[in-house]
């Protein structure tokens, strides 16, 4: 009923989840993942205490591979479940019981997971497998949506298309610096939802992501009159009280400006 994959970042920092199907708010149920620990995401007839099962297990240090056979030894349901799994190091390890719905398959390796049931056919899994391992150098939500959105165009659920999530998590990287949860975000119910996920996640950079100081510019002399008169037109003396209003915080940063943000303000303000 729904097609996923579980990654990390090449640097080993992030672990993520993204996932779609022809199921309402597929998010709520599906992925789990938790800093410096693992990500987790369970379907077909989803067992949602592999959730906090699997995470309480990888916290111990076990390996990805045997956190996932302890799930299914455990669970008497087991021949219709289907789930991948990676830790913070080595390989990921995905798992399809015997009773699911065709087409259902995965597949695993460095640091991924790739699964799927009530597939258009095994190309979906492939063709997630060929975009994860060709963007290597994508932040992890950006590599993770890739995959997802070429499982899709190669068919997807084969029911049709109904909701989509990603999460990552990363230690430090939330709002603020003050959580964990670096990207959480949902389409509940949609057309097209994958799609929408990749312009959510294009929304989330803008307003989240954090400034590249290869390319911040300093705030003075004409660069500096420009932004002080354009706030002034937008009837604001500081920049930063407007980009708080403007849900910019994240890309302040003292003596520069984000190019980013000040695009923004160019726009907000034009001359």
């Amino acid at each position: 009923m729904t097609f996923s994959i579980v990654g990390r970042s090449a640097d080993g920092q992030s672990l993520g989840v993204a996932v779609a199907s022809k199921f309402l708010a597929v998010g709520a149920a599906v992925p789990a993942a938790e800093a410096g620990v693992g990500a987790i995401a369970t379907q077909a007839f989803a067992n949602l205490a592999y959730r906090a099962q699997g995470l309480a297990l990888l916290r111990t240090g076990t390996g990805a591979a045997d956190t996932l056979a302890g799930l299914i030894a455990a669970d008497p349901g087991r021949a219709t479940r289907q789930a991948g799994v990676v830790g913070p190091t080595g390989d990921g390890a995905t798992y399809t019981g015997a009773g699911c719905f065709d087409w259902a398959g995965g597949v695993a390796g460095d640091g991924y997971a790739i699964q799927g049931n009530i597939l258009a056919g095994p190309a979906v899994v492939a063709e997630k497998e060929r975009a994860w391992l060709a963007a290597p150098g994508l932040p992890l939500a950006r590599r993770l949506h890739a995959a997802l959105a070429a499982g899709d165009a190669a068919g997807g659920d084969r029911r049709g298309r109904q909701s989509a999530a990603l999460l990552v998590v990363r230690r430090g990287a939330g709002y603020g610096g003050l959580s964990d949860v670096e990207v959480d975000l949902r389409v509940d119910d949609d057309p097209d939802p994958v799609t929408r996920m990749g312009a959510l996640t294009g929304l989330w950079e803008l307003y989240f992501g954090k400034p590249d100081p290869a390319t911040l510019l300093p705030l003075q002399g004409e660069l500096a009159a420009e932004v002080r008169d354009r706030l002034a037109a937008l009837g604001h003396d500081d920049l930063a009280a407007w980009a708080g209003i403007e849900n910019l915080e994240e890309r302040l940063v003292d003596g520069a400006v984000d190019p980013l943000v000040l695009a923004h303000l160019r726009a907000a303000s034009p001359s």
